[in-house]
């Protein structure tokens, strides 16, 4: 009979500080869990008493991967409580700007966080020496997503230009025509992403969950929309709170989250298999080199959907830039505020799954009540249910690659676990 002891403290290679516990005596599993260990945070406290225009320039800071995307979901919640209309111009650099985040953080996962495994070595630096094409493409690619940010939100990491009603700054013609030649040229190093990681070998592992996501009728969402289930709900996202149901576990100092069963998905594979349709049709094409069609319920192949979603995010910022070159860039400065008491909630698809932020105003356009709601919360549930499901399929394997491949299927959710933890109290027990 199988005893295992794996102690993993800290998972390597993920954002924050994780641990992974699990015992097994004689084939019986004793302890089996994802344990988050990170500090709590507390950026709900620190936007109260703060004016609107301050809020997402502070909440940026929740995460340097994803600062592009909360502070888009802050502008939105804000700009839904003050009655701030945008203009199309801006919504299309909004669109273009987060395609930037979505390219910058899916490679940095796929390629640094996530490849070393499949190349056997700890971390990328060694793929320096033995595999530096792979080392070099992922670094153009990386370059021209956080210079199409910086183009458009005057930085990648805590956009400067991106504020409530639009931007401060607009692109010149000149920049969206050089950015869309790089953008086309970037073909070359994304079909050979494709190829690279469609060699890959996955880990074999099935487990059926509801998967959570953002829906639109005119577009791939991950701006706006209606809250949708693979279940089959559907929810404004006013209605957050009844999709995510945020309760305590004593292990970790981040919520967890529920809806329709014991837990669900967020992330690049939840959009994918909600949303496969509107994707752009060399995404597709993408997804069948890699062998997925939805539904896909391996979640190792998170990683694989969001490789998709990167090939998407190329083309559809070439289509954006098409757009405005055809409606003709003009300087426009954000829409005008017109201070008053509200309440707005926003919500976006960043890169690890659907960001919530909910503000509530006073009359003087002061923050009085905030809630952020992180993907890595809605995901924890369903990891830890993951974790409990595979290893009773794998303790025929030697402790180290059982070891292996709980760490793996812990990278494949992308987790930011820093951004996670942000409530006030934990008893352990």
């Amino acid at each position: 009979m199988a005893t295992l002891n794996v102690n993993v403290h800290y998972v390597t290679r993920v954002e924050g500080h994780g641990n992974i516990v699990v015992d097994v005596k004689n084939g019986e599993v004793k302890e089996c869990r994802f344990e988050v260990v990170e500090a709590p945070r507390f950026f709900e406290a620190f936007v109260r008493g703060r004016p609107y225009h301050d809020i997402n320039h502070i909440v940026s800071r929740i995460c340097g991967i994803c600062s592009v995307g909360h502070s888009t979901t802050s502008t939105r919640a804000t700009e839904k409580a003050l009655g701030v209309e945008l203009t199309e111009q801006a919504w299309l650099l909004r669109k273009l700007n987060f395609h930037g985040e979505i390219l910058d953080s899916h490679v940095l996962h796929t390629y640094y966080l996530v490849a070393p495994d499949f190349f056997g070595v700890p971390s990328v630096i060694p793929l320096v020496e033995t595999h530096r094409e792979v080392v070099e493409r992922a670094l153009r690619l990386k370059k021209l997503a956080g210079d199409l940010c910086a183009m458009i939100s005057g930085r990648h990491t805590h956009p400067c230009a991106l504020v409530v009603g639009g931007f401060t700054h607009t692109p010149t013609e000149r920049e969206l025509r050089d950015m869309r030649e790089r953008l086309v040229a970037a073909r070359a190093d994304m079909d050979a992403t494709v190829d690279l990681f469609a060699s890959l070998s996955w880990p074999q592992f099935e487990r059926e969950t509801e998967y959570v996501s953002l829906r639109r009728e005119d577009e791939y969402a991950f701006i706006d929309g209606v809250v949708v289930t693979s279940d089959g709900f559907t929810y404004p996202i006013e209605d957050y709170k009844k999709v995510t149901n945020e309760y305590l576990v004593p292990f970790s100092t981040a919520k967890w989250t529920k809806h329709n069963r014991e837990s669900y998905m967020v992330g690049a594979l939840a959009r994918f298999n909600n949303n496969y349709e509107q994707l752009h049709p060399r995404a597709k094409e993408a997804a069948a080199k890699l062998g997925m069609k939805p539904i896909v319920t391996n979640p190792f192949l998170n990683t694989a959907a969001q490789v998709v979603e990167m090939v998407h995010s190329l083309e559809d910022s070439i289509r954006i830039i098409d757009e405005l070159l055809t409606r003709g860039v003009r300087e426009e400065k954000p829409a005008p505020v017109t201070v008053r008491a509200g309440e707005g909630v926003g919500a976006c698809e960043v890169p690890r799954g659907i960001l919530f932020h909910h503000y509530v105003y006073d009359e003087k356009g002061l923050c009085v009540e905030a809630n952020c709601i992180i993907p890595t919360n809605q995901n924890l549930a369903n990891l830890n249910a993951d974790i409990r499901a595979l290893v009773p399929q794998i303790l025929d394997r030697p402790q180290e690659e059982v070891r292996l491949l709980l760490e793996m299927l812990v990278r494949a959710y992308d987790p930011c676990i820093s951004c996670s933890t942000h409530f006030l109290k934990v008893e352990f027990v």
